[in-house]
């Protein structure tokens, strides 16, 4: 058997579709199976109603070291996107393993803050002390993706915290599991 019969085999049973943006639950679906680590963002809203604002995202990536660039990307629909969109500057929390209930507090509406402590950074933004790492970051540039936006941040200051990150596939959340 050559490379070339190897690449089939690998690769046969794999169903192919197109993307459907009406029914777009399969290409949900495959995307579903690259796992992510889930993050807790958070801004300050700015408008005379000012609170702190929290959402749960997994759509975060290191974008440069150099300068050091960080994004994450609100979906268009978020209630909050107007809120992080207007921000100047903004937190990416990763979470632990264990955090579930903190990723579900964020996950739907912007009330996680209530009962919760934190500390505000120099720049204004929450803080969520209890965290696998954190960057705090000053938002450098807004980009259509869709039915996101893409947000841009240069990191300011981050922090890393110790034990394993909360990871998420399939649409739930797991534990990251080295080999040995």
């Amino acid at each position: 058997m050559d490379k070339s019969d190897n690449m089939k085999a690998a690769t046969t049973h794999l169903h192919t579709q197109v993307p459907d943006v009406e029914s777009p639950k399969a290409l949900r679906q495959a995307l579903g199976r690259f796992a992510t680590g889930v993050t807790v963002v958070t801004a300050y809203e700015d408008d005379a109603h000012a609170a702190p604002l929290g959402i749960t995202a997994n759509s975060f990536a290191s974008v440069s070291l150099d300068p050091p660039l960080v994004l994450w990307s609100p979906a268009r629909a978020s209630l909050r996107h107007a809120h992080f969109t207007a921000a100047h500057g903004f937190a990416i929390h990763i979470l632990h393993e264990d955090q579930w209930d903190l990723a579900m507090r964020f996950n739907k509406n912007g009330k996680g803050f209530e009962g919760l402590d934190y500390d505000l950074n120099d720049e204004g933004v929450p803080i969520l002390a209890d965290c696998h790492a954190r960057f705090e970051c000053r938002t450098e540039s807004l980009h259509e993706g869709g039915d996101h936006t893409i947000i841009i941040g240069r990191i300011l200051r981050f922090s890393e915290g110790h034990g394993e990150p909360m990871l998420f596939a399939h649409g739930s959340f797991g534990r990251f599991v080295a080999n040995s």
